[in-house]
C-alpha cells in the first residue's frame, strides 16, 4: 500500500463569505450545511485514512488548528503567498518526515460528498506509479465562470492526460467547456515529494525551492512571490493527469452556494422567517432574520455586521472586503 501524507491548506480567509468570514474567524473554521464540524475538521476526518496529516496555516491561525485537528503536524506558514509557495514548503517537510509518502493536497474550507476516499486512492495510486503530478477534476453540473477547468486528454483506463488547463472563463465559454467534457479543475491534487519540487524548480517557485532545501523557511517565503500552484506549477509541468471524481463537490466559494447546500424556497442558515419570499440565502449566527416581499437576496448577519446583496452578485463580496480592509475594518 502506498503511504499517503495528507496536505490540508488552512491559511485563507474565504472573504466572500463576509460577514460569518472574518480576519479573525476564517471560513475553514465556520460550520456550514446541516453538518456542526467545522470545514477543517469535516476535511481532516475525510482524510482520515491517510497515514499523516499535516496542516499548513499561518501563524495567527495556528493554536486553533491543533485544537481543532489534534493529531495535524501543524506547518505555519512565515506569511501569506497562496498556495504554490505553502505546497512548496509542505513538499519538502513530508520529504523529511515521511520520504516514502504521495501527497494528497487537499483545500480544507470545501464541502464533499461520499465516494472521496475511492477517487483519492486512485489518484493517489497514480501518482505514485507514474511520477506525474495529478489533480483531480470534478464533473461540472452547470456552467460556471467561477473555477477553473482541466480539458481530459488520451485515456489511461483509470484517468487521463491533461490536455490543457483553462482559465476561469466568460459564460458562453463555460458552455463550451462542458460540451468538451471539461471538468472542473477542484484544487485537489497528489504528487510524491520529488516530482512536485522537480516541476517547481522549473517556474517562479524555483528561488522557494532552492531556500528551502537550505532549511531557511523564512528566507523562502521572503523571496517568494504570491502565486497559486496552478500557475506556478501544473500549467508548466510536462506530465500531469486527471482523475474524474466521483464525489459531490462544492468550495462554498460565495453565499450563493447555500442553496446547493441547503433544502427549501429559501435557503435559511440560522434563524429566519419569511413572508412572500423565495430564492433568497438568509444566514446569522445568534440573530433572527426577517424577509418580506424580496426575492433572491443574501441576507447574513454575524456580530455586528449586515450584509445585503442581491443574490446574483454574490461574488462582488470581495470587493467590499476590499474597501473594508482598506479601512481596517475587516
Amino acid at each position: 500500500m502506498t503511504r499517503t501524507a495528507a496536505v490540508l491548506l488552512a491559511g485563507g480567509t474565504g472573504t466572500r463569505l463576509y460577514p460569518a468570514s472574518r480576519e479573525d474567524r476564517p471560513k475553514q473554521f465556520l460550520a456550514l450545511g446541516d453538518d456542526d464540524r467545522s470545514l477543517l475538521r469535516r476535511t481532516a476526518d475525510r482524510a482520515g485514512f491517510a497515514d499523516d496529516l499535516f496542516v499548513v496555516t499561518r501563524d495567527a491561525y495556528a493554536d486553533r488548528v491543533r485544537d481543532e485537528v489534534p493529531e495535524a503536524t501543524v506547518l505555519v506558514e512565515p506569511e501569506g503567498k497562496d498556495t504554490g509557495p505553502a505546497l512548496a514548503y509542505a513538499a519538502s517537510r513530508v520529504a523529511d518526515d515521511a520520504p516514502d509518502a504521495t501527497m494528497l493536497c487537499l483545500p480544507s474550507d470545501h464541502v464533499v460528498g461520499d465516494g472521496f476516499r475511492e477517487t483519492a486512492e486512485t489518484a493517489v495510486d497514480v501518482a505514485e506509479r507514474t511520477g506525474a503530478l495529478v489533480t483531480l477534476g470534478v464533473e461540472p453540473d452547470r456552467p460556471a465562470t467561477g473555477y477553473g477547468y482541466v480539458e481530459p486528454g488520451a485515456d489511461r483506463g483509470d484517468h487521463f492526460e491533461v490536455a490543457q488547463f483553462r482559465e476561469k472563463p466568460d459564460e458562453s465559454e463555460a458552455e463550451r467547456l462542458l460540451a468538451r467534457d471539461c471538468l472542473w479543475n477542484a484544487g485537489m491534487f497528489t504528487w510524491t515529494p520529488e516530482a512536485f519540487l522537480d516541476a517547481a524548480r522549473a517556474g517562479p517557485l524555483a528561488p522557494v525551492v532552492s531556500a528551502l532545501e537550505t532549511g531557511g523557511v523564512a528566507d523562502a517565503f521572503a523571496r517568494a512571490d504570491p502565486v497559486s500552484v496552478d500557475y506556478a506549477v501544473l500549467e508548466r509541468a510536462g506530465d500531469v493527469r486527471v482523475v474524474p471524481a466521483g464525489f459531490d463537490w462544492d468550495d462554498v466559494g460565495a453565499w450563493d452556494a447555500l442553496e446547493r447546500l441547503l433544502d427549501g424556497e429559501n435557503a435559511v442558515l440560522g434563524d429566519a422567517a419569511t413572508v412572500d419570499a423565495s430564492g433568497n440565502v438568509l444566514a446569522s449566527d445568534d440573530k433572527h432574520v426577517s424577509v418580506v416581499g424580496a426575492n433572491d437576496l443574501v441576507v447574513a448577519a454575524f456580530d455586528d455586521r449586515v450584509l445585503v446583496v442581491p443574490k446574483d452578485d454574490a461574488q462582488r463580496v470581495r470587493e467590499l472586503v476590499a474597501e473594508l480592509r482598506e479601512q481596517g475594518l475587516f
